[in-house]
């Protein structure tokens, strides 16, 4: 079976409509609010109708499971243009806290270590988490411990910027050290 590449804006082309506007109400009466926020009344669909005609704006039903629904005269062209306004904006201030990974070695040298240091503070004023791991593979076992004070050496230099929200310095393969923002 051949698997099809969708594109992101297929999604959003075939999502349904989040309100029922003008024609599509099935409702025989609805409560009328007006573009000022003041109640009309209950009215029958085709009164609702003329009025939002007569207005020049689309009859929107906003709360489909009220009895009878209640349904707001507003151009619906500006109302969906505020709504996606108001969500790029909440996708803006939302805060990406990511994990950053910083692989070392038992053996890494200092000038290398510095450059992970420097790099790891830079995350850490951002905000974000950091990881540090180690992988030990086969005779690299032997040397757990150097591993271990090499962990214990990046938490005691960046003391002053973090400190420790995850320790796993007991496997006997891989151990890790995750810092958060102080």
């Amino acid at each position: 079976m051949k698997r099809v590449k969708r594109n992101k804006f297929i999604k959003q082309l075939h999502q349904k409509e989040r309100h029922k506007i003008n024609e599509k109400i099935q409702a025989q009466q609805v409560r009328v609010i007006d573009e000022n926020g003041e109640q009309v009344g209950i009215e029958s669909l085709d009164q609702a109708l003329t009025l939002a005609k007569e207005k020049n704006l689309d009859l929107v039903e906003i709360a489909p499971k009220a009895n009878p629904p209640v349904c707001k005269l507003i151009d619906y062209g500006k109302y969906k243009y505020q709504l996606q306004k108001k969500e790029s904006d909440a996708k803006k201030n939302q805060r990406d806290n990511a994990v950053k990974e910083l692989k070392i070695g038992y053996s890494t040298d200092v000038g290398d270590l510095k450059t992970k240091l420097r790099h790891a503070r830079g995350f850490l004023s951002h905000g974000n988490k950091v990881k540090f791991s180690m992988r030990f593979r086969g005779r690299e076992k032997a040397f757990i411990h150097l591993g271990k004070t090499k962990l214990e050496g990046i938490v005691a230099q960046l003391e002053d910027v973090a400190k420790v929200y995850e320790l796993n310095l007991r496997s006997r393969s891989q151990m890790h050290i995750t810092l958060i923002p102080d």
